[in-house]
């Protein structure tokens, strides 16, 4: 039932970012769904061997770069799903900033 409610929240969020932001195009919410799911995979499977990849620019960056990581990963969802698309790296990296602090910030609240 978590796994359930988290998908949604983090759909409910990805749904709310792109009717905020230009430069976000989705097509409905189960669009969204299948967004969050898709990049819930990708981030699980990449990230970690991402993170240790580029441990040392991390380390430079005090960790920023690992926002870097995650706009990759959200465009790397854009090229995936068909009816979700950002229109440049920009609009990614600020879209996947937004989306992991609002994650973050309704996670800790459920």
């Amino acid at each position: 039932m978590d796994l359930i409610v988290r998908t949604l929240v983090m759909s409910g969020v990805i749904f709310g970012v792109s009717s905020v932001m230009p430069g976000i195009k989705i097509k409905n919410f189960l669009t969204a769904v299948k967004v969050a799911v898709v990049y819930s995979l990708i981030h699980l499977l990449l990230f970690k061997v991402l993170v240790i990849l580029t441990l040392p620019l991390s380390f430079l960056t005090l960790g920023l770069f690992t926002l870097v990581i995650q706009a990759g990963l959200l465009w790397l969802t854009d090229q995936i799903i068909e009816d979700f698309e950002i229109d440049n790296f920009g609009t990614t990296f600020l879209a996947a900033l937004v989306i992991s602090v609002l994650n973050w910030v309704l996670f800790k609240l459920i």
